[in-house]
């Protein structure tokens, strides 16, 4: 889910900016500036999605590591330590 939601605020963003620049900055027609904008989007939205399947393989690696890590400890928890 958390995947979705960066590839999605991370295509608006660019979008948005490509609707700024492209139309109030170089003055281009209306349906130039809509369509390089939603092909920003997309491009963005897909490299957001793999970005983030990325990010979310190497925690749930890290976090496996480190769970198997901490069973293999020979140190065990006493009553008193909190």
């Amino acid at each position: 889910m958390m995947i979705q939601r960066l590839a999605v605020c991370l295509a608006l963003i660019a979008f948005s900016v490509c609707l700024l620049v492209g139309g109030l900055e170089a003055g281009n027609p209306f349906t130039t500036t809509v369509l390089r904008a939603l092909a920003a989007m997309v491009i963005t939205l897909v490299v957001g999605l793999v970005v983030g399947a990325m990010l979310k393989a190497m925690l749930d690696e890290s976090v496996t590591m480190e769970r198997e890590r901490l069973k293999k400890s020979p140190a065990k928890p006493e009553t008193n330590d909190r």
